[in-house]
């Protein structure tokens, strides 16, 4: 199911799980890249797997999106420039950690335009951002349990 690209980073194809934790039930397979190195680093903080690390991570992920979503979603529709930049901050950082390099990236450009006070067109991107995120979740759940 995964490789390696050229690019050193592990495409995978991401049939979304049962609603990716209900993040965003109905969005259509895609092609999600997450970072083997930003995995690797992370299963080296338990060899073992004897913590359940991996697990941990992306609960702790998969929770995070949850709560993140529908707080991104209520700043978009309020036109909260600030609400919308505290987001995709924390979403930019949490997405790295776990190498959605896509899905950081996404977060760091809506960080930067809401920084700026540019919050036009934000819903398009708050529904790109939806749909990459549920992608990753589904992911997720296999790359960070599965051995490299």
């Amino acid at each position: 199911m995964a490789g390696n690209q050229p690019s050193g980073r592990m495409r995978t194809q991401a049939p979304l799980a049962d609603g990716a934790a209900g993040i965003a039930a109905g969005v259509p397979s895609s092609s999600v890249e997450l970072d083997p190195e930003a995995l690797q680093r992370l299963r080296d903080l338990d060899p073992t797997g004897a913590g359940k690390l991996m697990e941990r991570v992306a609960t702790a992920f998969d929770a995070s999106a949850a709560r993140l979503l529908p707080q991104l979603l209520a700043a978009q529709a309020a036109g909260d420039a600030e609400g919308i930049r505290h987001v995709a901050h924390t979403l930019k950082s949490s997405a790295a950690s776990i190498g959605a390099v896509k899905l950081s990236r996404m977060c760091a450009e809506m960080e930067l335009l809401a920084k700026q006070g540019q919050i036009d067109g934000t819903l398009e991107k708050v529904t790109a951002l939806s749909t990459e995120l549920a992608a990753v979740l589904a992911v997720l759940k296999v790359a960070l349990v599965s051995p490299p």
